[in-house]
This record gives C-alpha cells, structure tokens and sequence, in this order.
C-alpha cells in the first residue's frame, strides 16, 4: 500500500475494484533484485542501486530494460518476476490485470518464446493458486522490428495457442522508429484473425498519427498511452464515437518527459471530452509507480469524485482483455464501492 497516502484515502482506493490494462511484466524488477542478479552474473551496473532507476529519457530507460531482462536468464528468476507482479497488483487492490511482456528484451529466451510462456504462466497459476489476482498476457512487438519478424512472432502465437495469451501489443520508442503502422499491419490482421485482441502503444512520443495509425491501420482495441490525441480535436471525437480506451499512466509521462508537470497531462481533458480513459502505472518499480497512487494522484489534481473515480475504474474493467465472469465479478463489487 503507499504510505504516502493518509492511511484512510489508501485503503478506500485499494478497496476500489477495478483492473489494469497497461503494465510491462519488464517494468516490475525491483532495484534489490536486479542488483542481487547482476553480481551473481558478475556483471556491473550502469548506476549505484539506488540510483538505478534513475532514467535520462525514454531511451536510456528502454536500454535499462535489455540489462533488466537479461538478468532473468533461469526459469526460477522469471517465476518469481512473474509471480511478484501478482502480489504487487493484490497490495494496489486490482482485480486483474493485462501484462505486456515483449520477447525482444528478453535475450536469454530469444528462439523458446514456449518455455518462456511457460516460465511466466507458472508464476501466475501459483499466484492464482495463492488468492492472488488473474493476469492476461498480451505479447508485444518491438517498434524497430521489421514486417517478418513481426509476422513470425505472431505465427508462433498462432501455432502456441498459449491460453494465457490475450493479445498482440507492440511498444517501444516512436520518435526514433518513426510511422511503422503499415510495416506491422499484416501481423496484427493475423492476430486478429486468430482470435487475439490487439493493443497499441501510440501517441506518447508520438503525435496524434500515431493514434490515427494504430486505429486505422493496426484495427486497436485499445491504445496504450494515447494522450497525445488531445492535440487533435477530430481524433478526439473519433476515439468517443468508436468508444476506443486509452490505457494512461500519468505518473509514467512525467518521469519520461512527455509532460512537465501533472497540471499540464491531459487525462482530464480527454475524459471530459468524453474518452474512456483509465489510469495504469506502466512500469512501476522502475517508475515509483503505484496504482492507488495514480488514482489519487487524479483525484487530488483534477478533483476527481467518487463518481469519476468509480467510471474510470469501471473503464478499466471494461476496457481489459479479462474474461467475461472475471470482468461481471468485478463489475459487480464495483457498484457497492
């Protein structure tokens, strides 16, 4: 629980039903770990432990996580990753969550995309097993790929058929890769085709085409991030026409830099607007992110009431790639909050 909160606003947002739609599996390493891992590998760190986690931009913190990932080269180690996310989302009060892991990071595993499936499913069915929240996993594609290794991921998906897999994602940093919606179209029509849901991270170094694009060209369910659509008035009206979500993470855009301050982020703007939005923490151990830190971040800027609150986690639950009797138990212990 944060313990910055006052003790009563935390255990009511912790009580809040709701879900999460926008959290990376690579995101959850904890500073200890890392550095515990690192020395038995003989392997010396970028940074001082506690100073780790402290990121010059987007790119340096997308280069932190090939180090991070690296270092999960045992079946044991990603056991337990996966199995900490589950704890990490029962001390926020989430009773769900869809977790994006992209393989590419990942060196260790690099051709048992299987085994790995595996590893982390292990982890979650004993965190199932001990009362702990379900977890979807949505595997992503890497921004800098090219058209056929994302065709080739998304075939091994398809030949997989892993049950714990939900969805397609691809993330990574747009201002360097530049437009690739049409490089990966193909792929994400094969996941549509064989039944995955399909997320994408857009309009966060990006501008609004990048939101264009992964609705028009890549058939989004969801988008990931997507704040930069407030720059758009028509895509704005578009998202609320279709009723797209946009899976936010204020505290993620500040430490990256894509906004100065939390009075500047738009998730205000853009859920007036009438945008579904909800609110997710990214990455949280290497960001200081919490759930019920988000949530009362919202509410503590832009005024959020229980009511807004209670909508915003009702989008989140909505907007997950859960099933159908998860998201009706949710739903339903939402409306007695």
């Amino acid at each position: 629980m944060n313990t910055s909160l006052p003790e009563l606003e935390a255990h009511r947002l912790k009580s809040l039903p709701k879900a999460e739609v926008h959290l990376h599996l690579e995101g959850c390493f904890e500073a200890a770990t890392i550095a515990q891992w690192a020395k038995t590998e003989g392997l010396a760190l970028p940074r001082p432990q506690e100073d780790l986690f402290k990121f010059s931009g987007l790119a340096d913190f997308l280069g932190f996580l090939d180090l991070a990932c690296g270092l999960a080269c045992t079946t044991e180690r990603l056991v337990a990753l996966s199995y900490g996310l589950c704890q990490r989302l029962a001390d926020n009060g989430t009773g769900y969550a869809d977790v994006i892991f992209n393989p590419t990071h990942w060196h260790a595993w690099h051709g048992r995309l299987g085994a790995m499936l595996d590893a982390m499913d292990a982890g979650f069915k004993a965190a199932e097993q001990d009362g702990l929240p379900r977890v979807g996993v949505c595997v992503s594609l890497l921004r800098t790929q090219s058209a056929d290794a994302a065709i080739e991921l998304v075939d091994a998906l398809r030949a997989l058929r892993h049950p714990r897999v939900v969805a397609l994602s691809v993330d990574g940093n747009e201002a360097i890769a530049g437009r690739t919606g049409p490089r990966f179209a193909e792929a994400f029509r094969r996941a549509g085709d064989a039944g995955l849901r399909r997320t994408v991270h857009a309009g966060e170094s990006s501008g609004p085409e990048g939101v264009w694009d992964a609705v028009n060209v890549l058939g989004a369910d969801r988008i990931d991030h997507g704040v930069r659509a407030i720059e758009d008035a028509a895509l704005v009206r578009m998202l609320v026409d279709r009723q797209i979500p946009l899976g936010i993470c204020p505290t993620s855009n500040l430490v990256l830099g894509v906004y100065p301050s939390i009075l500047d982020h738009p998730i205000e703007r853009l859920r007036s607007a009438g945008v579904r939005v909800s609110v997710n923490t990214d990455d949280p151990a290497l960001l200081g992110a919490s759930l019920i830190g988000e949530y009362a971040l919202c509410r503590r800027t832009f005024g959020w009431t229980d009511a807004m609150t209670k909508s915003v986690a009702r989008t989140s639950i909505d907007a997950s790639f859960a099933s159908s009797d998860v998201k009706a138990q949710l739903l339903a212990a939402l409306k007695d909050w």
